[in-house]
Parts: structure tokens; sequence; C-alpha cells
């Protein structure tokens, strides 16, 4: 049985070849990873929330990004589905390319990306100082995981599984109800 050898990327190379790609990939401790296309759910469930945040943010020192913000988290580049940065922004460079200082993080799972998200982009999560809070939005069933910073550094998980339910995001101020998440998406189709 042969074995892959996996060829180090450094992450200046990444990012000199990530901003001439025709299709995005994230990077993770020397490793390029490669983008999926997103389903039809995935894409509503995504608008749905930049709406709503850009929505209530409006007027306030906060900007709200889809997925085409890459953000560095420890070392690595992903590409959140929603980012959210309240107060100064502060970015890696003067491409204004690569955002430093999150305030939030959505990532919406499918199956495909499920693990990916939860064991390998969480993790760098974590280790972003500025980072209050993420979630982790299903999009097969109605099901929101909030993952709150507390003041000691600790996570705490709120779950949430009912339309009739607010995710309350209060280091940012804001408040989205899973209706307004999952507005126009048929679970039975996906």
């Amino acid at each position: 049985m042969s074995r892959q050898l996996k060829t180090y990327v450094s992450p200046e190379d990444y990012l000199a070849r990530e901003r001439m790609a025709e299709f995005k990939s994230e990077y993770f401790d020397g490793e390029i990873v490669a983008f999926a296309g997103a389903s039809r759910e995935h894409n509503l469930i995504v608008v749905n929330i930049a709406r709503e945040l850009s929505s209530q943010l409006m007027g306030k020192p906060c900007e709200v990004y889809s997925a085409e913000m890459r953000v560095k988290a420890g070392r690595g580049y992903v590409y959140p589905d929603v980012v959210a940065v309240c107060g100064e922004r502060a970015f890696a460079n003067d491409i204004f390319d690569v955002l430093l200082n999150p305030t939030l993080l959505v990532e919406v799972l499918s199956e495909s990306t499920e693990f990916y998200d939860r064991n390998i982009k969480s993790n760098y999560f974590r280790t972003l100082e500025p980072l209050s809070e993420y979630l982790f939005v299903s999009q097969s069933e109605y099901h929101v995981e909030q993952y709150t910073r507390q003041s000691d550094g600790r996570w705490l998980i709120t779950d949430l599984r009912s339309l009739d339910e607010t995710v309350d995001l209060s280091p940012i101020g804001c408040k989205l109800s899973l209706r307004q998440i999952y507005d126009r998406v048929d679970l039975s189709e996906a």
C-alpha cells in the first residue's frame, strides 16, 4: 500500500495562490483544503442570517460579511459562512481581505462539512481572542448550537431546536429567531 505525501504550503504561498484562484480553499498547518459547493438550503440560511444581522447592526460600529471574507484563525485561514466584527476592525494587510478580530462566526453545517467544521475549524475558532461567539446552524433540521465565551475563557453551549426559540447574541446586541434563520427553507427538501 502506498502512502501519498502531503506537500507543505507556506501561509504566504497559500495567500498568493488564493488571491488568484477561481475557487476558494481554506488553509490549515501547511495544507490547503478545497471548498465544496453549497446547497439551496445552505445559501438561504446564510443569506437569512447575514440579512438579519446587517439590519440589526445598521448604524452601529459593526460590519457583517458573508462567505467571501477570509479570517486568520491560529495557523489557518478560513471562510466562515457569516462573520460579524464590532468596533475597530483589524486586518492582516492593506488588501483588507484577511480579518483578524471577528466578534461572531457562523458555520452552516452540511453532511459533507460537519466533521470538518466541528473538529478542525472550531478548534481554530476558539484560539481567536476577540471572538465572543460562534454558531453552528444545521441545514437538515431546525437546530442551532451557540458557543459563547465566558469571562473565565470557557465556552458555554446553548442548544436551540424550535422555530419559536431565539438566539441572543448579546456581544453584538442582536437576536436571531430560528424562524428568521430558516425563513423559506423547506427541510423536507434537504
